[in-house]
């Protein structure tokens, strides 16, 4: 698929697209050589920025703090959302590596990312878990704090710690791999469902 906007001052940008989601960008008023970037450089390039922020033993708070960012930014930037030239510019400085590394568009070989498939694999596994034991904390502040003031055996704690716990123990199971009801093969089905077509 090919697509030419107008820039500012005059210029014409072209965008060429296909199938993989790898993308060209060119500029067709001076004829330039295509500039490649790919669909998953983003997800790759926040990864990037968890697993440097992991490797010094940071917690987000702290490299929020050296940054001069505020911790939704970092958050945000964790989740996959784009950050602006002065916050990959600070990023950089403090991890001390090449602002580039935090650029899609300027890291476009997949090859160069540091981020391994099984490095990715495990950091979302863990991230995984962390969102588990913050469930568990939830439901137990939830079971401590209403059965204190409305009594343990309250119809809404007996039935709402039954039901909340029920779906904790399959969030559980789904974390921990002992079941897995949104796996690869749900996603693949799905993904076929929505395309009409094997993937």
């Amino acid at each position: 698929m090919l697509a030419v906007v107008n820039a500012p001052m005059r210029r014409k940008i072209g965008f060429v697209a296909d199938m993989s989601g790898a993308c060209q960008v060119f500029d067709v008023s001076q004829s330039r050589s295509p500039v490649y970037f790919s669909a998953h450089s983003t997800k790759a390039s926040t990864m990037i920025v968890r697993k440097l922020r992991l490797q010094r033993g940071w917690t987000q708070e702290h490299l929020a703090e050296l940054t001069g960012l505020s911790v939704r930014s970092i958050q945000r930037l964790e989740r996959g959302q784009t950050g602006s030239l002065e916050t990959m510019s600070a990023l950089a400085a403090v991890f001390e590596v090449d602002r580039s590394l935090f650029q899609p568009g300027d890291n476009p070989m997949p090859n160069d990312s540091p981020i391994t498939a099984d490095e990715e694999n495990a950091i979302q596994h863990v991230k995984g878990v962390k969102d588990f034991y913050g469930h568990v904390f939830m439901y137990v502040l939830f079971v401590a704090v209403f059965g204190y003031f409305l009594g343990f055996r309250h119809p809404l704690i007996l039935w709402g710690s039954i039901g909340w716990g029920i779906g904790l123990v399959v969030h559980g199971l789904n974390v921990f791999e002992v079941i897995n009801f949104f796996g690869p093969n749900w996603e693949k089905k799905q993904i076929e469902k929505r395309l009409g077509r094997p993937l």
